[in-house]
């Protein structure tokens, strides 16, 4: 046989290979769970307009310029704040049942600093768990919990600052379709009293504005 008998024989078994793995897969999958699921709509749960507070976070996507001012020290009496700017650039995840963004700035030490939050909306509960995680950390921070009730978003949850447990508080303000505010305040006396630490003002750079309907009551 020639060489180029034997490259096309060569072929031809890869080939078959690849196609008997290919069936393979498609049947093990078959047998799956997931796979059963995708058959028929009727066994999907997906998010609709009805669910109350699915949609809170819309006004959220896309591109903002935030403004800054942090405490360079938390839960020690301190006064001083850094101003800063940064980017965020938001989009939904999941179908609309969630949405991340990104927070970008040079402000904090060498090499850039990029920190994102998570959100994910549980429709049993009509409440949003937010996430937030660094590339200096590279771990996702205990969740804050909560919703919007008249147009101001309230998130709490338990976490630590330096080895001490604190009371977490994210406070989110919708002024309109191209501005918004969020603080952010530690609380070491179980909610009894509150440190605001963090403070961003919002002003939309891209052109997308979504609609707002008005954020839900919970």
């Amino acid at each position: 046989m020639s060489a180029a008998g034997r490259q096309a024989a060569r072929s031809g078994t890869q080939l078959g290979v690849a196609a008997a793995l290919v069936r393979s897969q498609a049947l093990a999958g078959a047998g799956t769970a997931l796979y059963r699921n995708q058959l028929g709509q009727d066994d999907l749960t997906l998010p609709t307009d009805s669910v109350a507070g699915l949609h809170d976070f819309d006004f959220l996507f896309g591109r903002w310029r935030v403004h800054n001012q942090r405490l360079r020290q938390r839960l020690a009496g301190c006064q001083d704040w850094q101003p800063f700017d940064a980017i965020i650039d938001c989009r939904p995840i999941l179908g609309g049942a969630g949405n991340i963004d990104e927070f970008v700035t040079d402000e904090f030490g060498p090499g850039v600093f990029i920190g994102a939050s998570l959100r994910l909306y549980e429709a049993a509960t009509q409440r949003w768990r937010i996430y937030w995680a660094s590339n200096r950390s590279g771990v996702l921070d205990p969740a804050v919990v909560g919703c919007f009730t008249d147009g101001i978003g309230r998130f709490e949850g338990d976490d630590r600052h330096e080895g001490v447990p604190v009371r977490v508080r994210f406070t989110w303000n919708v002024d309109g379709p191209d501005r918004a505010s969020w603080e952010q305040a530690f609380s070491a006396d179980a909610g009894n009293s509150w440190e605001t630490n963090w403070r961003m003002q919002l002003t939309r750079l891209a052109a997308h504005r979504p609609a707002i309907d008005g954020a839900t009551s919970c």
